[in-house]
């Protein structure tokens, strides 16, 4: 039996999603990441359930938080944006 080969593995997510799954919003279009390191993922547990603000920034790094955060969003569209991301990516995210 030969063995898992992660390369191959995450090679095959890559092709399927792609570096960085995209959403628009009004004029602006921003990037997630479709994988994220375990770094990442430790700086997700890190905060507080409810920072909102936190995760987005961490998800979309300072330079398009800082574009981000100037547009007029409910919580619904966050939802609605984080929902299609966990959809399309595997990525369970602001859900609870």
């Amino acid at each position: 039996m030969s063995a898992f080969n992660v390369n191959a593995a995450r090679a095959q997510r890559l092709e399927a999603l792609g570096l960085a799954w995209s959403f628009e919003l009004d004029d602006h279009t921003f990037e997630l990441p479709t994988e994220l390191s375990r770094s990442t993922a430790r700086k997700l547990r890190a905060l507080d359930d409810n920072d909102v603000d936190g995760l987005l920034r961490l998800l979309l790094g300072e330079e398009q938080f800082a574009r981000f955060d100037r547009l007029d969003l409910t919580m619904q569209d966050i939802a609605a944006i984080l929902e299609a991301y966990g959809k399309e990516t595997g990525l369970g995210l602001g859900e609870g």
